[in-house]
């Protein structure tokens, strides 16, 4: 996924009410939208260099977007909203080699009344319904985690892949790592340990777990490298 524009680089100042960030541009400081409403952790010292995307919708409020943050010294893409992008441009170009070649690929698909996957793809009428997780967190540097606070909403989607399965779909869950040189991948079950049981539960279950780290540079985010699970 190309940005529109160039990316503008500053320094973070501080990140307040979920949505705001002011960031130290050139000689004047500005207020950014944060499209993360998760706690980047990790992500927020006072001091680090973010990459900003300019927009020009008169009707927008906030002139500038956060797109990457630098972290002890690794590019993190923070932009929750780019995750699925990312994914459907994986999808479409056979970058994620366990679902490439699909015969169709479809975004958003509502698998009941409450709960709506990020994918439902199918080939050789094989359908799978496809969940993405947007990973931001790692605490050493090598290895990547989710998630980085308690999520009652990612159980239930592990929960809702478990019943898909029971109705004859396959069901994947990407956790795609928007962090600089990562190899391994985990769940954070000090976070969140009732995630890390019904990440067991839904693995026993037959859910296949994917991670897959990205490239990551102020032109460009997309899909580099398949990361290995290393707990569960």
């Amino acid at each position: 996924m190309k940005f529109t524009k160039s990316l503008l680089k500053g320094k973070l100042i501080k990140r307040y009410k979920r949505f705001f960030v002011d960031v130290q541009l050139n000689k004047e400081i500005v207020t950014a939208h944060c499209p993360n409403t998760g706690s980047m952790k990790g992500l927020l010292d006072e001091g680090n260099e973010v990459y900003l995307l300019k927009n020009d919708d008169p009707k927008r409020k906030l002139k500038y977007g956060l797109e990457i943050i630098k972290a002890k010294n690794n590019l993190v893409g923070v932009n929750t909203h780019m995750a699925n992008k990312i994914v459907n441009h994986g999808l479409s170009n056979n970058l994620i080699k366990e679902l490439n070649k699909n015969d169709s690929i479809k975004s958003e698909v509502f698998y009941n009344k409450e709960t709506r996957f990020d994918f439902l793809v199918e080939k050789n009428k094989q359908k799978s319904f496809i969940e993405v997780k947007n990973v931001t967190l790692f605490r050493d540097k090598k290895t990547a985690e989710f998630p980085d606070a308690i999520t009652t909403r990612g159980s239930k989607h592990l929960l809702t892949l478990i019943d898909a399965i029971k109705k004859g779909y396959k069901t994947y869950l990407i956790f795609l790592v928007q962090i600089q040189n990562m190899e391994y991948f985990k769940i954070a079950e000090d976070i969140d340990n009732e995630y890390h049981k019904n990440y067991l539960k839904a693995k026993k279950a037959g859910v296949n777990f994917l991670a897959y780290r990205c490239k990551i540079n102020s032109k460009e985010i997309l899909i580099e490298k398949k990361l290995k699970i290393i707990n569960g």
